[in-house]
């Protein structure tokens, strides 16, 4: 049965990109362990607000680890210590009374700070529109089995595309990089037919904007799987890399 419990918070707090942050601490009594963490950051914005001071600014939307937004560090996990979840599927049942929780921005250069615990995760819908799409004009509609797709690949390739592009995967890696997340949205096309048209140019424009964009270079730590919350594979790198050899070779 869940019960209440008093924690200790520790939030970075920041006014914006070109200001020097830092950490406040906060005392949160009687939450209860059946509680979600951002109701959590929710009632502590609910304190803050009745004490006159500025609640915590941090993103959030669906709150069903669908949509990514919640690109929180939790005691230096990504999203939390749960595994193969979201902060929004995290519940304060995870933690003990008397606990003191760090809670910190994503800290990538790719994803700048925007305020307090929100950052600027722009950058992954940049590489998207770089090539993380198909532009192939098939008239009308085909019918949904005239494209006969073997089961293994029809499977790898929905894996692959269960990436919701929160940034867990830059935020865990040493160096800052987003091959996971490329790979996954590479991936999700160069199994189908209707990916493979565009595939040598997706691969190369995709990659192009990653660099651009100053994430870092993947050196196989596999950190990026371990904190990923919907479990996307590091085989997924493996692919990218040989589409993207195979696209350089074409020129």
């Amino acid at each position: 049965m869940d019960k209440d419990i008093n924690i200790t918070l520790k939030v970075w707090r920041q006014k914006g990109p070109n200001v020097k942050g830092q950490f406040e601490t906060y005392q949160l009594k009687n939450i209860n362990q059946g509680t979600s963490f951002l109701e959590m950051l929710d009632i502590l914005n609910e304190q803050l607000v009745s004490e006159g001071k500025e609640p915590v600014v941090f993103d959030h939307d669906c709150r069903e680890g669908i949509c990514g937004m919640c690109s929180l560090y939790v005691n230096g996990h990504p999203h939390g210590p749960a595994t193969g979840a979201t902060t929004c599927q995290l519940y304060m049942r995870r933690f003990n009374d008397g606990e003191t929780i760090t809670i910190e921005p994503w800290r990538s250069a790719g994803f700048p700070v925007i305020r307090d615990l929100m950052v600027d995760r722009y950058a992954y819908d940049k590489i998207i529109q770089a090539g993380g799409f198909t532009s192939i004009n098939t008239g009308g509609v085909p019918d949904a089995n005239a494209i006969p797709i073997p089961k293994p690949d029809a499977e790898m390739a929905m894996d692959a595309a269960a990436c919701i592009g929160c940034g867990a995967c830059a935020a865990a890696c040493k160096n800052g990089s987003a091959m996971l997340f490329v790979s996954a949205k590479v991936s999700q096309l160069a199994l189908l037919p209707q990916g493979k048209v565009e595939a040598a140019r997706r691969a190369k424009a995709m990659v192009a904007k990653m660099d651009e964009l100053g994430f870092g270079n993947c050196t196989n730590t596999r950190a990026c799987e371990m904190e990923c919350p919907k479990n996307i594979s590091v085989s997924n790198i493996a692919r990218l890399n040989r589409e993207f050899i195979c696209a350089k070779l074409q020129d």
